[in-house]
């Protein structure tokens, strides 16, 4: 009896093994996996203590396939003489398949005695497809390290025999710069020459060519007391000097249309220039700056005083 239960036993597990076999199969060969590894390095030999050892690893994989970006590398030591600094990854597309670039830079703490082979250590990535997980093992390999000094060199009967003096430090000539900068320092200064002159700055100030430029410097320095209809009074009085100056005589209301025949370049300002004829009448003649400022704003002055300039420096 007992043998007989053991023989149904068995042939059950078989059953059961024969049943699951196709689909562990199944999913080995559909599972992700990597096509092609390639690892470059600037050079395989040569590294002395300290220096930076860099990797480029070129993995290629089905397009369907994903790196799991948390099984890359970490920064931090990977053997009691190397470290890893950085690491970092790219990907583009390459026809069917997907072409992934992880770049590790490593620092070598090796301090050789000889020149000798030593393995960076291979690491594992886990890559994803579908429902599917695959882990690959990116392959050691070595560089070439080398000593900084010899194992025993000759002796010597004072330590300091070993070093090597200081090597002097060359001498740069400036000169190139300095009529370099000087050329530049001339260029800007005589720049600054011109916009002072076409702005009517200190000492162009005084230019008669520039009348409603200094009138509109005069009004900014009453913007801070521009609400003061002392100051008021005072914006309607720079802006009729410089008309007055602008024609070498003094113009009033009932003159404006004969200043604009004499100077075609303030034309396009007929109407402000009437506001502000009519907001003065008011001020002075009529005595009422309150309903002048009403109709014709400080602001307004200033804005009209600055487009005279503009005209002024156009046409001169």
């Amino acid at each position: 009896m007992c043998s007989l239960m053991r023989g149904i036993l068995a042939i059950a597990s078989m059953l059961v093994v024969c049943a699951i076999a196709p689909a562990s199969t199944l999913a080995a060969a559909d599972a992700p996996a990597v096509k092609q590894v390639t690892i470059r390095t600037s050079r395989d030999i040569g590294y002395f203590v300290g220096d930076l050892i860099r990797a480029d690893i070129t993995l290629v994989v089905d397009g369907r396939t994903d790196i799991d970006m948390a099984s890359l590398p970490r920064p931090g030591a990977v053997a009691y003489w190397l470290d890893i600094r950085s690491v970092d990854i790219k990907q583009r597309s390459d026809g069917a398949d997907r072409r992934y670039v992880l770049t590790i830079i490593y620092q070598n703490f090796y301090d050789a005695l000889d020149v000798r082979l030593q393995e960076i250590p291979a690491f594992s990535l886990l890559f994803h497809r579908g429902g599917e997980t695959a882990s690959f093992d990116v392959p050691a390999w070595t560089i070439g390290v080398s000593p900084l000094r010899e194992v025993a060199p000759p002796a010597k009967s004072d330590p300091k025999d070993y070093l090597r003096p200081d090597r002097g430090a060359s001498v740069i000539d400036l000169s190139p710069h300095v009529w370099s900068l000087t050329a530049a320092a001339v260029a800007v200064l005589f720049c600054l020459v011109l916009v002072a002159h076409d702005r009517a700055w200190w000492p162009f100030v005084r230019r008669p060519a520039r009348a409603f430029s200094l009138a509109s410097n005069r009004l900014r320095g009453l913007r801070s007391r521009k609400n003061e209809v002392a100051a008021y009074l005072e914006a309607l009085e720079a802006l009729h000097r410089g008309i007055d100056q602008a024609d070498n005589r003094s113009v009033l209301a009932d003159d404006l249309e004969i200043f604009l025949q004499r100077h075609a370049a303030y034309r396009a300002l007929r109407e402000g220039l009437g506001g502000f004829f009519g907001a003065s009448r008011l001020a002075f003649f009529a005595n009422d700056p309150e309903r002048a400022r009403r109709e014709f704003s400080f602001d307004r002055i200033e804005m009209l005083a600055r487009k005279l300039a503009v005209a002024e420096r156009t046409g001169a």
